[in-house]
């Protein structure tokens, strides 16, 4: 199957997906905001059937950016004070940069069913004959889980519309913005660069790469901790489950992802050692001598 026929496979698994989250959402008699993690998990069952019937679990890729969109235009819809309310506005348009940013670069750079994610064979493996499991809860459920964990702030934003807007907010807006523009600057820097690679094993060390390993990482932590804090500014005193989410994206993060992608690229790039001794893991900052 070539890409174009994959990636409708994928949008078909799509709408599969949210209608069985709808029908959950009309149907389980559960309040808010967990039926929306109900009807996000049956969708993320249906996503994992698909994944298991073509042996890709790269059918779940995209489904991290564009599940918190759709969560949002929800929630507007429930709590219908929120239409009137100028910082939800402004969550919801950057949520949707973000999502349409994220899901078109992954949308371009995936090749098909043909491929998948390096670090899924390598979580089945490592699960042994638990790799199934490892996969349902691993690979699909773990992160959708976090990622909601991530949208209670826009939930809080959506639900909580008597704080009117002040500076703060301008500084969780720059901090989200900014975060998605770094994000988008770090992948098409690296797309640059491996479209003018010369040799096998050379890594980028320019521009954002200069002075973070992971830059990408870090404009997408940057975009849920500026989340966080809007949430925080509309309901500060439920600080206690809407700051849960931008710290598990961030130990994810820090003690699995870049871990995984430092180890792999010391594998495969000789000269990446050296490297990780001299330039930040994840902090942009200044190389060291």
């Amino acid at each position: 199957m070539g890409k174009t026929g994959a990636l409708g496979l994928i949008v078909v698994a799509y709408l599969a997906c949210l209608a069985a989250g709808a029908v959950a959402l009309m149907w389980l008699p559960v309040s808010a905001p967990w039926n929306a993690l109900i009807a996000d998990i049956v969708a993320t069952l249906v996503i994992f059937g698909f994944s298991r019937r073509y042996r890709n679990s790269s059918f779940y890729d995209a489904y991290w950016s564009v599940i918190p969109p759709l969560l949002a235009a929800y929630w507007m819809a429930t709590y219908p004070a929120s239409t009137r309310d100028p910082r939800a506005w402004i969550v919801t348009a950057l949520v949707w940069f973000w999502a349409i940013r994220l899901t078109t670069n992954w949308a371009l750079h995936w090749s098909g069913l043909q491929h998948e994610d390096w670090r899924y064979p390598l979580v089945r493996a490592r699960a042994g004959k638990a790799a199934m499991w490892a996969d349902l809860f691993g690979i699909h459920l773990f992160p959708t889980i976090q990622v909601f964990l991530g949208c209670l702030a826009i939930y809080a934003v959506m639900s909580r519309t008597a704080v009117p807007l002040s500076l703060l907010d301008a500084l969780a807006g720059g901090v989200t913005f900014g975060a998605v523009v770094i994000e988008l600057v770090a992948d098409l820097q690296l797309h640059a660069f491996i479209a003018q690679r010369k040799q096998p094993g050379g890594f980028i060390t320019t521009g954002l790469w200069a002075w973070s390993r992971h830059p990408n990482y870090f404009g997408e932590l940057g975009f849920w901790w500026g989340l966080m804090l809007f949430g925080l500014i509309a309901a500060p005193q439920d600080w206690w489950w809407i700051v849960p989410g931008a710290l598990a994206m961030t130990a994810m993060f820090v003690f699995a992802s870049i871990p995984l992608m430092d180890a792999r690229s010391c594998e495969r790039r000789p000269a990446y050692a050296e490297h990780m001794k001299r330039v930040s893991a994840l902090l942009p900052l200044p190389p060291r001598n």
